[in-house]
């Protein structure tokens, strides 16, 4: 039987970040210079990304090795104004950068929970965790459209340039309002379109994992907000962004079409 558009996509985009999620240190484990790896060179270091798009230098102190992937687009813990105790969740969390830093956030007394999709992250973020004894961080195995997560148990929901990468990016955001409690919000940071890209661009498979084709207009992303029950709903496209896209693909132009976004809206 013929595999669902659906489901060719979810594998490709498992099969990128399972290689990545291998690869040595200080290789993306891209083939090319594809986005989401932040391209190559001296210049685009998954540290020097993460300080381009929000991260502090504090905030890289201290993380365990790795755990910075330069998968970034932008900075969500920057836009969720974390408190101590909160529980939060962490869409697509990789190597459990983002996770780490909500832990110190929300202290002994929160509780951090990463999903991801690729059984090579997980177990490269749960060594991560293991290394700086990050008890009050957890992570499971599980789609982000299907989340393994209990109804109404999440105070906040972070991902950072990852929910571009479903196939069904309604389905993302009603699964996060499920899991979301009365008050809930998110704080996401992603890629949004800022043109239509070419056809040739959007139907390449290499862009769409890798966090360039698969990006939604603002308008979309808010109507989508809005049906699944959202209120309070804020993208803000980030224009300084355009200088680190334009190294996930040298060449291509892409900056043009796609810049970073902090998305955020509340569940009433």
């Amino acid at each position: 039987m013929e595999k669902e558009p659906f489901e060719i996509i979810r594998q490709a985009v498992r099969s990128r970040y399972g290689q990545i999620a291998t690869a040595s240190a200080g290789d993306c484990g891209c083939s090319t210079a594809a986005a989401c790896c932040g391209g190559s060179g001296a210049d685009v270091t998954p540290e020097k990304i993460a300080l381009a798009l929000g991260y502090s230098a504090h905030d890289l102190a201290g993380l365990p090795e790795g755990a910075n992937m330069g998968l970034s687009c932008g900075n969500p813990k920057a836009i969720a104004a974390l408190k101590p105790g909160e529980t939060v969740l962490d869409l697509g969390s990789g190597g459990g950068f983002d996770c780490f830093l909500a832990a110190r956030e929300v202290g002994p007394g929160g509780r951090v929970i990463g999903v991801d999709m690729t059984a090579e992250m997980l177990s490269k973020a749960r060594t991560n965790a293991a290394q700086i004894g990050a008890l009050n961080v957890e992570f499971r195995l599980g789609e982000i459209e299907h989340l393994p997560v209990a109804d109404n148990s999440v105070d906040v929901i972070l991902s950072n340039c990852v929910i571009n990468l479903s196939p069904d990016k309604p389905q993302v955001y009603r699964e996060a309002f499920r899991v979301l409690r009365p008050g809930g919000r998110l704080a996401i940071s992603d890629v949004v379109a800022t043109a239509v890209l070419p056809d040739a661009l959007h139907q390449e498979m290499a862009l769409l994992t890798a966090c360039i084709a698969g990006a939604e207009t603002v308008p979309r992303l808010e109507e989508i907000l809005r049906t699944v029950g959202f209120t309070h709903i804020r993208i803000q496209p980030k224009d300084e962004s355009r200088e680190v896209i334009r190294k996930w693909v040298p060449g291509r132009g892409i900056e043009d079409y796609i810049v970073s976004a902090a998305i955020e809206a509340v569940k009433p």
